[in-house]
Parts: C-alpha cells; sequence; structure tokens
C-alpha cells in the first residue's frame, strides 16, 4: 500500500493564529478530512485542551508548539498511516517542538539527546548517516504518524500539560488507526514502535498490530535496551510480511 501524500503543512486555516483562534475553527479545518471524520467523538475534548492553551497563552505562559503546528501529527491523512509511532510530550525548549514526536525544527543546534540516539540507533541498524538537523518530516510524509501522547507543554517545564486532556485525543488516534480496515474486512497494514513506558501505556488499544517495542532512547534509558533493538529494519520486516511497501528511514542531507 503506498502512503498518502502529506497533507498541506501550514493550511490557510491555522497559519499565524493563536490558541484561542485556533479553538474557534470548524472542526475540518484543524486536521486532515479523515482525521476529522475519525476524531469527531472527542471534538468537546479537544475544544477544552484548546481553550485551556488559550487560557495559559492569555496569561503569559509560552505554550509549544505554536499553535499552528499544535495539531500537525493530524495533517497527514489517517488512510496512509503505516507505522504509528508514539512519544511522550513535546521538547520543552524554545524552537525544538514542531508538532510531530522526536522532531525538532531544521535550524535546531544541537539536535536533542534522544533524537540524537535515534540516529545512533538508525545508523547502527541500518548504515544510515545521522544528520545535523533533527527534521523528520520525510519520515511523516511516508506514512509514519509520529504522535505524543500529550501535545503540548508550557515553556521549559516537561510534562506540564499532562492530565489536562490530551490523553483522551491521542487515544482516540490510535484507536483510528489501529481500527482501521481494506477493502475485503481485513487489518490494514500498520506497525507500532512504541519507546518507554507512556507509549507502552498505548498497547492495549493495538488488537493485533504488530509492534515493535524497547526503552526509550532517551540519555537516561538507552543503553537499557534502546541501542541493539534495531527498530527500523524490524518495522519493515513486517510491513513487507504485510504486502506493505517497506519505509525509506534515510533522513535528507538538506531537508
Amino acid at each position: 500500500m503506498e502512503p498518502e501524500p502529506l497533507f498541506d503543512l501550514e493550511p490557510a486555516g491555522t497559519a499565524g493564529l493563536d490558541f484561542a483562534e485556533l479553538a474557534r475553527l470548524p472542526f475540518s479545518e484543524l486536521m486532515a478530512p479523515d482525521w476529522a471524520e475519525a476524531l469527531s467523538g472527542v471534538e468537546a475534548e479537544l475544544r477544552s485542551v484548546l481553550s485551556f492553551l488559550a487560557a495559559e497563552e492569555a496569561a503569559g505562559r509560552r505554550v509549544l508548539p505554536s499553535a499552528s503546528n499544535v495539531l500537525r501529527a493530524f495533517r497527514q491523512p489517517l488512510k496512509g498511516v503505516r507505522v504509528l509511532l508514539v512519544g511522550q510530550d513535546p521538547y520543552p525548549t524554545p524552537g525544538h517542538a514542531v508538532g510531530l514526536a522526536f522532531s525538532v525544527d531544521a535550524g535546531t543546534r544541537p539536535i536533542p539527546r534522544s533524537l540524537a540516539n535515534i540516529y545512533r540507533e538508525l545508523e547502527s541498524d541500518l548504515g544510515l548517516p545521522p544528520r545535523i538537523h533533527g527534521d523528520l518530516g520525510a519520515w511523516a510524509e511516508q506514512g509514519v504518524l509520529l504522535l505524543n501522547r500529550v501535545l503540548s507543554v508550557r515553556e521549559g517545564a516537561a510534562g506540564s500539560h499532562r492530565g489536562k486532556g490530551w490523553e483522551a485525543i491521542s487515544t482516540a488516534a490510535v484507536t483510528a488507526v489501529a481500527g482501521r480496515r481494506t477493502a475485503d474486512g481485513t487489518a490494514a497494514p500498520l506497525v507500532a514502535v512504541l519507546w518507554g513506558k507512556d507509549a507502552e501505556s498505548v498497547r492495549p488499544l493495538l488488537g493485533s498490530t504488530p509492534v515493535v517495542a524497547s526503552a526509550h532512547p532517551s540519555p537516561l534509558s538507552a543503553s537499557r535496551g534502546f541501542f541493539g533493538s534495531r527498530p527500523f529494519s524490524r518495522v519493515n520486516a513486517l510491513l513487507r510480511e504485510q504486502g506493505a511497501c517497506p519505509v525509506d528511514w534515510e533522513i535528507p542531507a538538506v531537508p
């Protein structure tokens, strides 16, 4: 199954808006059409958390990522997803969070240590060279859903937006991805990548989806099972078993 093309990265409906304006947009303008349909059951929860972010912003607290990127993971069409890679919450450092788990802005230097460890494992697994930039958009374009469990954070305060409503959204998203069916009623090709305890929490939602799991790539845990786990080659093998195209995991030298 070929991946669907990436949805517009900066849709006219969200570019330049703040969180208060984002919260008032029609649901269909917040994400790709099939995602809007799949997440319609948690629209109230999503609007509630966007209102919370607007209140944070109004109180002078900086929210990361920006309003234009906070729902970026859902701009890629749901029907094109073939790999689900679950993260925790965004990087709390300004300029880092871009709305895709583990990814950072192409100009960020140095890249976060977790991402550097991902690149180290990518080189060990597939022989692909690490990059000086951390833009993982090339993975997203191929149907790799880089989804954090919590989609926002207050600047400088890791984990500060946990328990504010995002968990219901990401739970619904994982359920939607895992529940897709092909025309003949079989499960759509999918592999889930779960790094660390937060990611492992979605395993009960995945049904029969093949899972590649290990420790988190954080410097605190990477040596306890992430290094040497060969997630990228394992994902591609599982995709091939399902009749799907493998992912080209090489990151472009220039994003």
